[in-house]
């Protein structure tokens, strides 16, 4: 590599590893060291809003800052700084969802899932920038400076947990919050080389607004550099509440010695192709599983051909829902100042309204025939996305929706399964790399209530290899 490559790259790549009291470790790490009082949580929550303040001209992905930490009291992460996403109420917080359509209000109190997470013992250092109400699976915006992705910031952060995915990636905070309705855990996931699990539907604290839709796509969790910090985060958030109707799954310390029937697919169900390198990473990550003794073969996954069409409706009546309601998020509320993929959603789903009751009787079937594809298997592993990680600019909501929206569908075309199922899954990172050093993501999905044998066996692909770090690229 040529010096002016090299300086290119470093202008490029963003982190902040350094030696104070954060270090590079990882959540797991860093609350062992509070807890040997090697250092402290105040010492710890400066030095991490220091590394925010650092990294954020560049990255853009913070929303707001709290003025002062608010420390968890307890639990398996105490003193770990974090960052609740900004679609997620947190006290005296307002919560703008990333959205221009309104001012937002400072919140009255916690939602539940704030509650959940605060009591795992985390130090809340503010909130996480999010694409307008989720939408995007990239967290850009009409007038506003898009979220960048550390590991080259010519390119998305993902989304649209885009925000909380940067700051990990980038050693701001060893851990954050993010939630998925569609693929936003593990898209970012995937973007920035990060663990990311989405839970099974109900595994969490419920969300109050999926609660009132019907059918709920939304679960909350965290995004992570390590598996242990996930499977810390489950363990420690199950302490506050457990849903009696799924297995505990406790605290996953390492791989699992059972061997395991995983089927494998790198073209989407709904015949959407993925590219060179994307299947190239899926396939290299079933030799590897081969050669830890887990036994893999190709599988054909059959879902209604409507689900692409019909998960695109039920995104239009969300935007429309939004837009018929958005004044009990601020009285000043406006849906023609709502972004370009919003109203294009909506529209959509205005021409198309009468579908419906049908739209939902077919996605609520998948539960059956996604079921059907997993018999005599343990796991299913594909692709996050069907190509890799595209430049700042090729998801922006400015792009014409009818364009925009053809490029969303090639590209979110295996995680939405999950959330209509309700059913687990987990984005890890692959041993392989594009061409210019962005991770690529691959995906395992279980059956529901399996996050131990998905906690397991990402364990076990991060002990054959270790995850690549941006801080030693």
């Amino acid at each position: 590599m040529t010096t002016s490559e090299e300086q290119s790259e470093a202008r490029t790549r963003v982190h902040v590893f350094r030696d104070d009291a954060l270090g590079d470790h990882d959540a797991v790490g860093l609350a062992a060291a509070i807890r040997r009082r090697e250092v402290g949580a105040a010492e710890a929550a400066r030095d991490a809003a220091a590394r925010v303040r650092a990294v954020e001209p560049r990255l853009n992905a913070v929303q707001t800052h709290l003025d002062v930490p608010a420390h968890g009291s307890g639990g398996l992460l105490a003193g770990v700084p974090t960052f609740v996403k900004d679609n997620t109420d947190y006290q005296g917080l307002p919560t703008g969802h990333g959205s221009a359509a309104f001012a937002p209000r400072a919140a009255r109190r916690h939602a539940p899932f704030a509650r959940q997470l605060l009591s795992t013992g985390v130090t809340v250092l503010g909130k996480t920038r999010l694409p307008e109400f989720g939408f995007s699976p990239t967290t850009e915006y009409e007038g506003a400076e898009p979220v960048r992705n550390p590991w080259h910031t010519d390119h998305s952060a993902g989304g649209s947990s885009g925000g909380s995915a940067a700051l990990v990636a980038a050693g701001a905070v060893p851990i954050a919050h993010a939630n998925d309705g569609g693929g936003s855990i593990r898209i970012p996931a995937a973007c920035c080389g990060l663990v990311g699990l989405k839970p099974t539907r109900g595994r969490m604290v419920a969300n109050a607004q999926g609660r009132q839709l019907p059918i709920d796509l939304v679960v909350d969790g965290v995004l992570s550099r390590s598996v242990r910090d996930s499977a810390a985060f489950l363990a420690a958030a199950e302490k506050h509440w457990r849903n009696p109707k799924l297995p505990p799954v406790g605290l996953v310390e390492g791989p699992s010695d059972r061997r395991l029937r995983i089927g494998f697919l790198v073209d989407s169900p709904n015949g959407v192709r993925s590219d060179a390198d994307t299947r190239a990473a899926v396939t290299e990550t079933a030799e590897r599983l081969e050669r830890l003794g887990h036994t893999v073969e190709p599988v054909e996954l059959s879902i209604d051909p409507h689900f692409t069409d019909d998960f695109l409706t039920y995104w239009g009546l969300l935007s429309f829902l939004i837009g018929a309601t958005g004044r009990t998020l601020g009285t000043d509320f406006d849906r023609r100042r709502m972004d370009g993929l919003s109203r294009g959603l909506r529209e959509t789903y205005m021409r198309a309204w009468r579908t419906t009751p049908a739209v939902l009787r077919r996605l609520k079937r998948t539960r059956e025939a996604y079921a059907a594809g997993f018999r005599g298997l343990d796991l299913l592993l594909s692709p996050v996305l069907a190509h890799t990680t595209p430049p700042i600019g090729h998801l922006s909501p400015t792009v014409p929706y009818a364009t925009l929206i053809e490029r969303l569908l090639n590209y979110v075309a295996f995680t939405p399964v999950d959330n209509v199922v309700g059913t687990p899954s987990i984005s890890v990172p692959s041993a392989s790399a594009t061409p210019d050093g962005l991770p690529i993501g691959v995906m395992f999905s279980a059956r529901p209530g399996a996050e131990r044998t998905l906690l397991e066996l990402a364990f076990a692909l991060e002990a054959d290899r270790p995850f690549r770090r941006l801080q030693d690229v």
